[in-house]
């Protein structure tokens, strides 16, 4: 009798055991995927629109549209700036109900204006980069160095990079391992030269997008002004202007998706 009971204790005790190593396993499991399910977007620190006396930083719905789509699939997104801190934005049009979820939002509020400096982040917890547009980006993501490496590190673990509208500022100088520009040989969309013009801001901007595009390679492509245009190829994905926000998130979305 004894004997029976011990045993009993045995296997009760065994059984206690693996529960609980299961739910440790589970417990981690579920903390490693929580960990890969981040996507870093970049936004501008400069907010000085050239030598026009007018204001810029990045343009809030290029933002805005992209994170309510990776949020709403269970996305942690982190923010970094070339600078850190709280960076400039404009665009915020009253009709846009993305930019009021995105504002009225305490905990990604705190995030945005507390940007990560370039030096903070660690490539390997992210499974994605988003350069956000607005005209600050012309003057601070293409000879950001840091970034570019952060950009390439995420991309060369089969991650995905992606940019908005001015965002492919950030992808003009990144290089891959091979020394090949990432943009060499791809399908690459950004605003226009033509939408450039059209905003009269052609001679203001420190280069054209499109132009510098082409010249690292790129196979550029685009439609009429203020059509929305989203281009993928190799697990990168641009888009053309803002008309072209919630869309890029739909195709980094799924972009994601095949990796999982």
């Amino acid at each position: 009798m004894n004997h029976n009971k011990f045993l009993s204790k045995i296997i009760f005790l065994t059984g206690c055991i693996l529960f609980l190593g299961i739910n440790m396993i589970n417990a981690q499991t579920i903390k490693s995927n929580k960990m890969s399910k981040k996507v870093l977007f970049v936004v501008t620190s400069h907010s000085e629109l050239g030598n026009t006396g007018e204001s810029t930083g990045y343009y809030l719905g290029e933002v805005t549209h992209p994170w309510a789509v990776l949020v709403d699939a269970g996305y942690e997104i982190d923010f970094v700036s070339p600078k850190g801190g709280n960076p400039p934005y404009y665009g915020n049009t009253p009709d846009d109900k993305v930019n009021e979820r995105f504002l009225a939002d305490e905990y990604y509020q705190n995030k945005i204006q507390n940007t990560m400096t370039p030096s903070e982040v660690n490539p390997d917890e992210y499974v994605g980069i988003l350069y956000a547009g607005g005209h600050g980006t012309m003057w601070d993501f293409a000879d950001n160095e840091e970034l570019a490496v952060i950009a390439q590190k995420i991309y060369e673990k089969n991650g995905v990079v992606s940019a908005v509208c001015h965002g492919p500022a950030g992808l003009v100088n990144i290089k891959l391992s091979n020394g090949k520009y990432l943009v060499d040989g791809k399908k690459i969309n950004a605003f226009t030269n033509e939408e450039e013009a059209a905003v009269k801001l052609d001679e203001v901007v420190p280069f054209r997008l499109e132009s510098k595009l082409i010249e690292r390679g790129a196979k550029f492509e685009k439609s009429g002004l203020w059509q929305t245009h989203v281009t993928v190829d190799e697990r990168v994905v641009t888009g053309q202007n803002p008309q072209s926000a919630h869309a890029v998130g739909e195709a980094v979305l799924e972009e994601l998706k095949k990796l999982q």
